[in-house]
């Protein structure tokens, strides 16, 4: 089967399917159903991965609740709203103040979070956190992963954000500094982080910061997969930084989102390579 045209979902649904999903606004570009879904069909599972855009997040998972629907990636703009919406949450994700899953039991909803992970091993594929400075750029679900997960492996986390009021909120929350995007070139650390949605298909042509601040940085990471070379990471290469895209992190989050759902190994070669073959063929 050619899962490039998507042959791979192409199964019985019937009324025992699991259905799992993704809530967010917009979805159309998500790479999580066809992840997920590539992962269910190797191991041969019955579930069905579906996204979802949601204009009403309450409505929303009132309804998925009704559907029994087993589990849920939550996305851009939602995963810090969708914490008021569930009836437990873990402490990762109450440090965090973000939840990007939800596992959806008889005594509830449970929400979790995998971004912190994913982005950990995306950086350590460039330098090891410990000792070293980073500026995060954002302040939403995705930034404050970074946040949590720098700070847990020994490193040092700068704020960068266009509104000060929300970026000195993430900032203090975790007793960090916070400085303003039009202040930044004044700061040095070893690597920028780019976790806000600019230059996400398709505004593939956006970047968060002038190509002239790229130079005081050892590193770039860029929380966006799609696509895999964002104009950020582009600028910073020809700057001479060592990058990596958000593409590894999207995946190892996947992975670990699937091993809760389903208490199952990931089949994580596969989840992995139909990702990126996708991506390398838009």
């Amino acid at each position: 089967m050619n899962s490039n045209r998507g042959d791979s979902f192409m199964f019985t649904v019937t009324g025992t399917t699991s259905t799992y999903c993704v809530l967010g606004n917009p979805v159309a570009h998500s790479m999580s159903p066809l992840m997920h879904n590539t992962a269910f069909r190797h191991l041969g599972m019955d579930a069905i991965y579906l996204p979802f855009e949601v204009d009403d997040l309450p409505a929303a998972v009132s309804g998925l609740k009704a559907l029994n629907i087993k589990g849920a990636s939550v996305t851009h703009p939602f995963k810090e709203a969708i914490i008021e919406l569930v009836d437990e949450i873990d402490d990762t994700a109450k440090k965090i103040g973000a939840i990007n899953t939800l596992v959806f039991t008889k005594g509830g909803i449970l929400g979790t979070n995998t971004d912190w992970v994913g982005l950990v091993k995306t950086i350590e594929t460039l330098l090891p956190i410990s000792d070293h400075t980073f500026v995060v750029l954002g302040a939403g679900g995705a930034a404050r992963a970074a946040v949590f997960g720098i700070i847990s492996h020994g490193g040092k986390a700068i704020v960068a954000n266009r509104s000060e009021k929300k970026g000195r909120l993430l900032a203090d929350e975790f007793d960090m500094p916070f400085v303003s995007l039009s202040k930044l070139e004044n700061v040095q650390a070893a690597c920028l982080i780019n976790a806000t949605p600019v230059g996400m298909y398709p505004q593939e042509d956006d970047t968060p910061v002038p190509t002239q601040i790229l130079t005081r940085y050892k590193a770039v990471v860029d929380v966006i997969y799609n696509p895999v070379q964002t104009k950020l990471l582009k600028e910073a290469q020809s700057q001479g930084c060592m990058t990596a895209s958000g593409f590894e992190m999207f995946v190892h989050q996947g992975i670990e989102q699937f091993r809760i759902w389903t208490d199952t190994t990931p089949p994580a070669k596969e989840m992995r390579d139909v990702v990126y073959q996708r991506l390398m063929n838009k």
